[in-house]
């Protein structure tokens, strides 16, 4: 007993007298070392072997030092003031870990989708062969349009559309395709478009290109290989038998060509007709046969891996035609037979959007998808189906759970003969009433083509018309000098044997008032310039503030700035034959745009009857007349010149859209709110 006494006291005043400092032994195993009885560590008082029980008294005025032993260390830890501390700290971080969680994944279950590249910005249309000439042949090219790219940031443009460049024997090139994989000589080298699309993506911008899946030119290589009925080639075309009467060639049926009379010509190497929708030296490829199909896609991921950022499928509604071959019925059924030679004469129930051509389209999709894994990578698909119904235009958006075109094109607008009010509103309204609900509009003004703004419609009203273009919603899409109001050349002096109509909107951009616009430094362009170059140019209009030029620029500049254009509602007001009314609205947002559009004689306007709790006064945020910028309006009377648009804009609480008398005629893309205090988009609106 007096042994184990002497031990307790031992360690006792070991602990409390700090005469033994276990803590800093680096190795405890020497402790257990069997020593002799003369050491020092042998003595009973400075024992360190046995422990105190944390009920033993010899703990108990014991306070925690630095460098004490586990078994001390231990006995403390397990004290209430030291464990709730530690217990209440632990379940802190496990509740902050899970409100963190939630809250990220209640942010991202409210937040609207980010819009896409194609979505953000302005598609920026070129014709190749007029853009700019690089190598004084008086033909644009791919380098031209590489040595135009800082002129192209400068309109805020997101994105570059290049019309067809393939090989082609067409003096147009646009439609009879060679070989799918090669660039013309006249635009370049493929070394040429790699470098182009590098120096696109280093500007921060994305191609897009045009592709026609339909047809090839006569020269190309599968169709000599199919009129010799060479192996798999044999059926890439659609062939029929053609009956001779006298010396004349029956075809198989009354289905005429886009360009008039039969679509069915004779090959005098097969000795059968093959199909064409457009001219003879264009045959259809036979989509009903596999191997077409997967050629196809082929060539598509060729150029996908080239680094284009997506594609605009024209075309597409003459992929595949009916297989039983009937007539299509005449337009008038008591027209005689014999004189039923244009297009528009026959009903094009046979020839066009069969069943199964969607799913030829929807297999594109799914191509792209294929190469759209990487972030930021999104692949765009568009389609042309110019002349369509609005119905089967809007077909192609593709049904609720199967994607087809991020959008069909939209050349509603480019249609306009004439200035009114009520063809815009029918314009807008159209395709806005029919989109499928979640789907993206687009808006184009001109195309190579249609005829250019400034010829249709005057020049008056380029600004009006690009201040529409920029203040609807959805992506909008600019011809290639439609920034300028470029007009179509006169039809005379050509020396090109192509359709005419198809070149006068073709002309080559003008750039400056030096020799052929600055379009070329050579002898000769492919096409005459404009007349007016010496004023309608890029350097004259960039230094003048009244420009159409400026105005595109600021124009552009607000869409990429303003959440109202770019993300909010779209309520139309008014239209007639003279002025267009609507407003860009966004909940969150407390104020709106008031876009006041006039398409007649001059005239004045009551807004105030539109809009009963509009304020008396309303800032002028744009105007087609620069001098007006800044300026307020009487909402009581709103004067406006002849083409003459006004972005108005006022502070209010009361949004249109919430509104029972405008509830019908607001629409709205991609639903979203603004929170002020935080500063982001949500969709609990």
């Amino acid at each position: 007993m007096a042994e184990e006494k002497s031990k307790r006291d031992c360690i006792g005043m070991n602990m409390k007298g700090g005469l033994t400092n276990n803590g800093f032994v680096q190795n405890e195993d020497i402790l257990e070392k069997d020593l002799g009885p003369g050491s020092a560590a042998s003595s009973p008082q400075y024992c360190t072997a046995c422990i105190l029980g944390p009920e033993e008294p010899g703990l108990r005025d014991i306070q925690p030092y630095a460098g004490m032993p586990k078994e001390v260390l231990f006995h403390f830890s397990g004290q209430a003031r030291y464990r709730l501390p530690r217990e209440i700290l632990f379940w802190l971080t496990v509740a902050s870990v899970l409100v963190l969680t939630g809250a990220t994944i209640a942010i991202i279950a409210i937040s609207p989708k980010c819009l896409d590249w194609w979505q953000a910005g302005p598609m920026y249309q070129i014709y190749p062969r007029s853009f700019k000439d690089s190598n004084e042949d008086g033909n644009g090219d791919l380098k031209g349009i590489q040595d135009k790219l800082d002129y192209i940031t400068t309109l805020n443009i997101k994105t570059v559309w290049i019309t067809s460049f393939y090989k082609s024997s067409l003096k147009d090139f646009r439609h009879g395709v060679e070989n799918f994989r090669e660039i013309d000589p006249i635009f370049g080298t493929m070394k040429d478009f790699e470098n182009l699309v590098a120096a696109i993506h280093d500007k921060g911008l994305k191609l897009i290109i045009d592709f026609i899946p339909n047809h090839t030119s006569d020269k190309h290589d599968w169709f000599q290989l199919s009129r010799t009925r060479t192996g798999k080639y044999t059926d890439y075309y659609i062939w029929q038998n053609c009956l001779h009467e006298n010396g004349t060639i029956i075809p198989p049926n009354n289905w005429l060509s886009v360009y008039g009379n039969s679509s069915w010509h004779l090959d005098e190497v097969r000795k059968q007709c093959y199909f064409h929708q457009f001219t003879k030296e264009q045959p259809d490829l036979n989509f009903r046969n596999p191997d077409v199909q997967e050629e196809i896609k082929e060539i598509i991921q060729f150029w996908l891996a080239k680094g284009v950022d997506g594609f605009s499928f024209e075309s597409v509604k003459f992929l595949l035609e009916a297989k039983h071959l009937r007539d299509e019925a005449q337009v008038n059924a008591t027209q005689i037979l014999g004189t039923v030679t244009n297009y528009s004469q026959l009903y094009h129930d046979f020839t066009t959007t069969q069943v199964g051509m969607h799913d030829i389209v929807r297999s594109f999709r799914q191509m792209m998808d294929q190469h759209s894994s990487e972030p930021g990578r999104y692949r765009f698909m568009g389609t042309e189906a110019y002349g369509d119904t609005i119905d089967r235009t809007m077909m192609y958006y593709g049904l609720p759970f199967v994607q087809e075109a991020d959008f069909p094109f939209n050349d509603f607008l480019t249609r306009l003969d004439t200035p009114s009010g009520n063809g815009v509103f029918q314009a807008i309204t159209s395709w806005m009433e029919h989109m499928p609900e979640g789907k993206w509009p687009n808006w184009m003004i001109g195309g190579p083509d249609r005829a250019r703004l400034t010829s249709r419609l005057g020049k008056d009203y380029v600004n009006i018309m690009n201040m529409l273009l920029f203040t609807l919603p959805g992506t909008p899409i600019t011809y290639y000098g439609e920034e300028i109001g470029m007009g179509n050349i006169l039809a005379t002096n050509l020396n090109e044997s192509y359709n005419v109509d198809t070149l006068l909107s073709k002309s080559p951009m003008q750039w400056d008032n030096s020799s052929n616009a600055g379009f070329s430094e050579g002898s000769h362009t492919w096409l005459p310039t404009s007349s007016d170059y010496h004023t309608v140019n890029v350097d004259v209009q960039e230094t003048q503030s009244t420009s159409a030029l400026r105005l595109y620029q600021e124009l552009s500049l607000l869409r990429a700035d303003e959440l109202l254009l770019s993300r909010g509602w779209f309520c139309y007001l008014r239209t007639d034959n003279h002025s267009v009314v609507y407003t860009r609205e966004l909940d969150g947002i407390d104020r709106i745009f008031l876009v006041v559009l006039n398409f007649g004689a001059s005239s004045q306007l009551n807004v105030k009857e539109m809009i009963s709790n509009i304020p008396n006064r309303a800032r002028i945020r744009l105007s087609t007349n620069s001098a007006n910028k800044g300026s307020e309006v009487n909402t009581h009377a709103v004067n406006l010149d002849k083409g003459e648009g006004l972005l108005l804009e006022y502070d209010t609480k009361e949004l249109l859209h919430h509104q029972t008398e405008f509830r019908g005629r607001c629409f709205v893309s991609s639903r979203a709110c603004y929170s002020s205090i935080l500063n982001v988009l949500h969709s609990l609106c």
